[in-house]
């Protein structure tokens, strides 16, 4: 069994157009949000197995590149639309040429994912749900009942979703929550976005159900709440080549750190510092792991309260290590409102 399965619904192929002095150059890759986790932890040498519905000419093409990349895959084959898309960034800009979300999973297809999730989560030692790229792929209520299946087996379960699935898993029960300010402000949990109002925001979060909360926030250090209090996590500014996907490399950061026996506390570093990393390059959970390892040492981290104005209680002297997304992300770079679940070229 593998650390880590990741749920991953609805893999998307994707094609990139991208310049070259030679002329136009094209990128094909698996891409998704689950893909972007699971290409991150493999590069932290954490074993991922990835539970997904793979659908037609687009699902076979997927199964070879993810297998490729050392993921084990194990699909549900359908004869429909897969998700795939095609962009042109020759000129720096990203351009849609075509996008195809794929067809909606049907009831069998669906109990068949579901029961590959259950069989090999409960021999892993995190669960990682991720979402489709759509809203229509699947009811949101698949990820109550698997939150809630695991957690009742003793499976350890991240999610990392917002809007219906986020409250859907809510229900359900979560371990480890990762969410940004940007999809608490769009699920109505936040308005202004102030350090206190996320706070009291993670706090309700906590009442639901979230053994500890993760909010990532654009130019802010990001904070993590769980039994022990709030902490900051803060890290220097670094050259952005593409702020897309960071979001999903501090999730499989996380995990990984949270797999190899380091408490969520010590393992935001580790996701920071992978989240550092994947900004400065234009592959989505690319690099190696001796740079997620100095940039872990870059990384301030204090226990915060959650006035208006929050202010250290004390020190920590346990990390010096990597941290907010936000907080090495040039603010002045153009962004995706939710940078999490864009695709760049692996």
């Amino acid at each position: 069994m593998s650390d880590v399965t990741i749920f991953a619904p609805s893999p998307i192929l994707t094609v990139t157009v991208e310049d070259h002095p030679a002329g136009s150059e094209i990128h094909i890759h698996a891409g998704g949000q689950g893909v972007w986790q699971a290409r991150m932890l493999l590069r932290l040498g954490v074993s991922v197995t990835m539970c997904c519905v793979l659908s037609g000419e687009t699902g076979t093409v997927l199964r070879h590149l993810l297998e490729e990349e050392g993921i084990t895959v194990t699909e549900t084959r359908r004869d429909a639309r897969g998700a795939a898309y095609v962009h042109d960034r020759r000129d720096g800009q990203r351009a849609v040429i075509a996008e195809e979300h794929g067809e909606p999973l049907g009831r069998h297809d669906l109990d068949e994912v579901y029961g590959a999730v259950l069989r090999e989560g409960l021999g892993s030692r995190l669960v990682l749900l991720s979402g489709p790229g759509d809203e229509e792929t699947l009811p949101a209520d698949t990820y109550r009942r698997l939150a809630a299946d695991l957690r009742a087996a003793g499976t350890t379960v991240m999610v990392d979703l917002a809007g219906e699935r986020l409250a859907a898993s809510l229900d359900g029960g979560i371990d480890v929550l990762k969410v940004s300010d940007e999809e608490l402000r769009a699920d109505g949990l936040i308005t202004e976005g102030s350090a206190s109002e996320v706070m009291r925001a993670m706090r309700e979060l906590r009442t639901r159900g979230v053994g500890t909360v993760i909010v990532t926030r654009e130019a802010e250090p990001a904070l993590l709440l769980d039994d022990d209090g709030f902490l900051e996590a803060t890290m220097k500014r670094l050259e952005v080549a593409d702020t897309r996907g960071a979001g999903d490399s501090l999730t499989a950061g996380v995990a990984a750190g949270i797999v190899r026996g380091e408490s969520a506390r010590d393992a935001l570093t580790l996701g920071a510092a992978a989240g550092a990393m994947n900004v400065t390059r234009h592959g989505l959970g690319t690099g190696d792991p001796q740079t997620v390892r100095a940039l872990r040492e870059m990384v301030t981290v204090r226990a915060v309260t959650d006035s208006p104005d929050p202010q250290p209680e004390q020190p920590s002297t346990e990390h010096v290590t990597p941290g907010t997304l936000a907080s090495m992300v040039d603010t002045s770079a153009d962004q995706a409102p939710d940078a999490d679940r864009a695709e760049g070229t692996a």
